[in-house]
């Protein structure tokens, strides 16, 4: 890649203009708008791109300019500028054209004066932004209601609001060549591995696209590499509790501008199994509500594979749950049963999602009667094919990750398969492969199935059951975290 020549600041006020009118498209584009304003006998020309301007604070600064007398910006122009007369926060300068064009794109105003070889980026900028509401894949019964939204800045505040401590950090980065994303790269300085904080940011600044424009899920295929296997390397979140909780424990938030979910690194598999509402309960509510989803977890990946294995070898079950099968397979073999079944629980599912609120209870009601009452007394489907494919359902529904729940259903399917082709033979050997598939996954050099392997009691036990919070008084050493100590 060639690198870019640098266009410095001229200046006369025109060469500036003509550089930017081409570069901005101004009379190409409706909403890139060019200003030309004279202020104490100076000409100026202001760039600036209409929807992501205040428009009170920008008039609010040009009646204040208006005012100024002929003469008034002689001397010092520049630094009587930026440090009495434009009375706000954000004001910065910079002598590259290039910048300039780029920051404008991005909502700030940009400020050229005839005569002046630095131009003025006043951060005055706003964005269109929905309110910090509740997520929807991540509600609890008790507990905050805000969740991250689309816009950078919020969400950096809704996470300063919980951690107020002075080494919480946010380092502000760029991706993609056209796109120029905004990243924040957050994590608390004293607490989190200055190595795995530097082997993220240098995932980042390594990426060479043009554009993001599936924001954090782009990131996340970009740093986490592994790009054909199911299960994720990072956790999403929509709650800015659940990510100071992380942030507590030293892993590595990373912001993406325009997305309202923050990935969380590195993570095991069993962080993708806990959720917010195992907090919001006393300690042994939240055990038993944890081992109730590891129980649904558990059954959405092996039950099915299981009852099909019982099913076609009915000679592997005792004679006390001899019952365990079908009483009539049908006209279709099970095996294609089940695979109808998953696929069309597939399309309900995608068909929900685009289907309006409005009409939703209908298809739910058109999906109870297709797949269950129609499809049992037409012969495609037998009872027990739907009450296991059932169970398997709810179980991947209940798992709080929803990529780690979609992942699963793969590997319920592959073990689904190996279990038709080789039976017995073919549910363990799946078994195993999934097992050595998930132990050799590293996420940033933490192990995936840590602290099951490799073994950590302490720490499985903290996984396994709920345990009470002043009892956490020990950081995840897998983290290596410069604070074990909480």
């Amino acid at each position: 890649m060639t690198e870019k020549k640098k266009h410095p600041v001229h200046s006369i006020l025109k060469e500036n203009i003509d550089f930017l009118r081409e570069e901005l498209g101004i009379g190409k584009s409706f909403d890139v708008i060019q200003l030309d304003v004279e202020y104490a006998g100076r000409d100026m020309a202001l760039f600036l791109v209409d929807g992501f301007v205040k428009d009170d604070i920008l008039l609010y600064i040009m009646q204040l300019l208006a005012k100024l007398e002929p003469g008034a910006l002689e001397a010092d122009t520049l630094k009587k500028m930026v440090k009495t007369y434009i009375p706000y926060v954000e004001v910065e300068t910079t002598d590259d054209l290039d910048k300039v064009a780029d920051m404008v794109l991005a909502g700030p105003t940009a400020l050229a004066i005839d005569g002046i070889s630095e131009i003025i980026l006043i951060d005055a900028r706003t964005y269109p932004v929905r309110g910090p509401e509740e997520p929807d894949t991540e509600r609890v019964v008790r507990g905050s209601r805000d969740g991250f939204v689309e816009t950078l800045v919020f969400n950096t505040a809704l996470t300063r609001r919980r951690i107020r401590d002075r080494t919480l950090r946010m380092e502000y980065m760029q991706a993609g060549r056209r796109s120029k994303t905004d990243i924040v790269v957050c994590y608390i300085a004293d607490i989190a591995d200055p190595d795995m904080v530097k082997e993220i940011k240098d995932s980042i600044s390594k990426i060479d696209t043009d554009g993001l424009p599936m924001a954090e899920k782009t990131i996340e295929e970009f740093i986490a590499g592994r790009h054909w296997n199911p299960f994720p390397v990072v956790r999403y979140t929509e709650r800015p509790d659940t990510a100071a909780t992380h942030l507590y424990e030293g892993h590595v938030c990373i912001i993406v501008d325009g997305s309202p979910s923050v990935l969380i690194t590195p993570v095991t598999y069993w962080h993708h199994l806990q959720h917010a509402e195992e907090y919001r309960n006393k300690p042994l509510v939240g055990a038993y509500l944890r081992m109730v989803r590891f129980l649904a977890v558990w059954a959405s990946l092996f039950l099915l594979p299981l009852w099909y294995l019982f099913a076609i070898n009915p000679e592997l079950l005792p004679d006390k749950l001899s019952y365990i099968g079908p009483n009539d397979p049908g006209q279709i073999p099970l095996f294609l049963q089940f695979f109808i079944v998953e696929v069309g629980i597939d399309i309900l599912r995608m068909a929900a999602i685009h289907t309006p609120t409005s009409l939703a209870t209908a298809l739910g009601l058109v999906a109870a009667l297709m797949i269950g009452q129609v499809a049992v007394e037409v012969g495609l489907l037998t009872n027990e094919v739907i009450l296991y494919l059932a169970v398997a359902a709810i179980g991947t529904f209940a798992t709080p990750s929803y990529e780690m729940s979609l992942a699963n259903r793969l590997v319920r399917i592959f073990l689904l398969v190996l279990t038709a082709a080789f039976q017995l033979y073919g549910f363990l050997i799946g078994i195993v492969l999934f097992i050595i598939m998930l132990a050799r996954m590293k996420s940033f050099g933490v192990p995936y199935l840590w602290p099951f392997i490799p073994f950590n009691p302490r720490a499985l036990r903290d996984v396994l059951f709920r345990s009470p919070i002043p009892l956490k008084n020990r950081r995840p050493r897998i983290l290596n975290p410069q604070d074990p100590d909480r």
